[in-house]
């Protein structure tokens, strides 16, 4: 009889354990959106892309995670309740470092979450305001804003080729054309850069690419008397069969501030096709560099 009163008063504690745990609310969330904010930014911002590949969620001020878009969570939380969502890119493109872009506004939204059912919001930014954008968008074959190198072998032109040209180009888009003889393409902006913020300011460039060939980027600091190259990310070149427009963030916080007393910067890019390879191509499009 003892043992099965205790049984008793540990169904019922657990009886009282599960009427007190509540159920979660969920929260879905689709891809994002970006739209243009032409009158808040300085500079143009040209066509608008973007790869926000994940959100970070705060409920009521209190980190819930960092997730993938799309996605569906569980939250504890019921009621009224503040839900930010803060555009998150994957820095320099390495999917285990997802960090808020800094150049975007969150999302944020006052609703209701309520136990067992799903609220589902479709987040939208755009730049923040105060945003700089050097832009160039090649669209222009007369002055696009790049330049060889001394010894390269191969030039840019800017191209209009339909089966390349989608949604997210303007008119034209900056085109390499590599073969035997032209295996090599090393240039630089054309521009110095000037009046980019040091001591740790977010600077960023965005790039859209269409590559076969890898290309590596990186950023020139011009001192007084001299001159410094340093190799930044390498966009890998893609399959011919599998070939897409891809959207990198590349960061240049670490080199642009490395140069204390730089006059300015020069973005620099070295495509060598491999052996592996008769014909190749490096194709880029939209590429902005964003500062505050």
């Amino acid at each position: 009889m003892k043992k099965l009163a205790l049984l008793a008063i540990i169904a019922s504690v657990l009886a009282g354990c599960v009427r007190n745990n509540p159920e979660p609310s969920w929260l879905e969330v689709t891809e994002w959106t970006m739209e243009s904010n032409a009158i808040g930014v300085v500079g143009e911002e040209g066509v608008i892309t973007h790869n926000f590949t994940d959100a970070w969620v705060f409920i009521d001020n209190k980190l819930i995670g960092v997730f993938e878009v799309p996605f569906k969570i569980p939250v504890l939380v019921s009621g009224d309740s503040e839900i930010k969502l803060y555009p998150t890119i994957r820095n320099n493109g390495i999917s285990a470092t997802k960090k808020i872009y800094p150049f975007a506004d969150p999302y944020i939204i006052d609703a209701e979450l309520v136990e067992s059912q799903t609220l589902t919001i479709n987040p939208v930014t755009r730049y923040r305001d105060q945003t700089q954008i050097t832009l160039w968008n090649f669209d222009d074959p007369n002055n696009y804003g790049i330049a060889e190198a001394p010894g390269s072998l191969a030039s840019m032109i800017v191209d209009f080729d339909p089966q390349v040209l989608t949604g997210i180009n303007g008119s034209g888009y900056g085109h390499v054309n590599m073969n035997a003889s032209t295996n090599q393409w090393q240039a630089t902006n054309s521009v110095l850069l000037e009046n980019i913020p040091k001591q740790q300011a977010e600077v960023y460039l965005e790039v859209d690419y269409h590559n076969t060939v890898s290309l590596v980027t990186g950023v020139v600091a011009v001192e007084p008397g001299s001159s410094t190259g340093n190799v930044n990310v390498q966009l890998n070149g893609q399959q011919e069969a599998d070939v897409e427009w891809k959207k990198i963030y590349l960061d240049l916080k670490t080199i642009i501030s490395g140069y204390p007393s730089s006059t300015g910067y020069y973005l620099s890019f070295d495509a060598l096709m491999p052996d592996s390879l008769t014909n190749g191509y490096v194709n880029i499009d939209n590429m902005k560099l964003v500062h505050f």
